[in-house]
């Protein structure tokens, strides 16, 4: 049956591949009712699904599924864009392949698309500013790799460099670098310097885009340790505050909440989910060290990791330092929605009123 029999009832799977992917169309009674394999690409995807409006279509998160979510939803389908780490949990079905998937899309998105734990895309513009941040990481993920390196090959000679900023490695490092591992190791100091130079440049362009498209990402700045970084990457991962209704629910947004296994009367303590994104929960945790590090003035968020930290237990002090990155997500978006200044002592001067 071709698809141009297709009615407004339809709920298609489409099971994204990298060049090829697959159609799976059932209609309200759950009868199959066209399979086909359409190349990804704009083009091929318009040609098919441009005969009709009104369909649901079902795909799970990926590579593709961006462009292609906002193609459909501008050719008049309704979209649901799965995520399958929800969906399947850590472990997929053992027996799928790209027919099963999409037919596994269709019929679920038939039947209740909360099942799919749908998820909503960036804005174009948000993307291609969040691209920038993650391009940011990516280069100082590689530096410190090299960093570790060239430290882990002077340990090996029985010699130690000195603790210094990332920085100012390189520097520090020629002066200090053993005379045998120079060969092998200034051309890494060489590229140390490389991605250092890098890394100002994407700090620049960085600062650039918070002063010039987002205002709100100036205004989150006033919690200490909280940066240009951070502020943008809270308000280009989250995007759209009203999402949430709760300023709370932040914290289990970016996987800082412990996971959830309770059975009957056995309620374990476990680690953090990690749910979300990855970078975002790394950068609110790196300014919840900074805040209760040596330079953090005194505030709201240092007085509950005391809280915390001073209960005891296992890993308390680790504990307390992902408390204060929740409790400080929460007040990123509570100062985003309600747009009122910062007051670093608002809670004890509460207590005490």
């Amino acid at each position: 049956m071709t698809h141009n029999v297709l009615s407004s009832k339809v709920t298609v799977g489409l099971d994204l591949g990298d060049t090829a992917s697959r159609v799976y169309a059932v209609d309200a009674a759950g009868e199959c009712l066209a399979e086909a394999t359409v190349a990804t690409t704009p083009a091929a995807l318009a040609q098919y699904f441009s005969t009709e409006r009104g369909w649901r279509v079902v795909l799970e998160v990926g590579t593709h599924s961006p462009w292609v979510s906002r193609q459909l939803e501008q050719l008049g389908h309704e979209v649901i864009v799965a995520n399958p780490s929800a969906v399947y949990g850590t472990r997929r079905r053992r027996k799928r392949n790209d027919r099963l998937d999409a037919e596994f899309l269709a019929r679920q998105g038939r039947a209740d698309p909360r099942l799919l734990h749908p998820i909503r895309h960036r804005s174009p513009t948000a993307q291609e500013h969040l691209e920038l941040l993650r391009a940011r990481n990516q280069v100082v993920r590689a530096r410190t790799q090299m960093i570790n390196h060239v430290r882990g090959a002077v340990n090996a000679q029985g010699a130690r460099l000195t603790k210094c900023s990332a920085e100012a490695f390189a520097h520090r490092a020629e002066a200090e670098l053993p005379e045998a591992l120079g060969p092998a190791v200034r051309p890494l100091l060489e590229l140390i310097t490389t991605l250092t130079q890098q890394i100002r440049q994407y700090d620049a362009a960085v600062g650039r885009v918070v002063r010039t498209t987002y205002p709100t990402a100036q205004r989150l700045q006033q919690p200490a340790g909280v940066g240009p970084l951070t502020a943008l990457a809270f308000v280009l991962l989250v995007e759209d505050p009203t999402r949430f209704a709760r300023s709370r629910d932040v914290g289990a947004y970016f996987g800082l909440v412990p996971r959830l296994d309770e059975s009957s009367a056995s309620r374990p303590q476990l680690r953090i989910s990690k749910a979300g994104d990855g970078m975002g929960r790394r950068l609110l945790v790196s300014a919840a060290h900074y805040i209760l590090g040596p330079f953090g003035p005194p505030c709201d968020l240092r007085h509950h990791r005391e809280a915390i930290a001073s209960r005891g237990g296992k890993n308390a002090k680790k504990r307390a330092v992902v408390a204060v990155a929740r409790k400080l997500a929460v007040l990123l978006h509570h100062l985003w929605v309600t747009e009122q200044p910062y007051d670093p002592q608002f809670g004890r001067k509460a207590k005490a009123a």
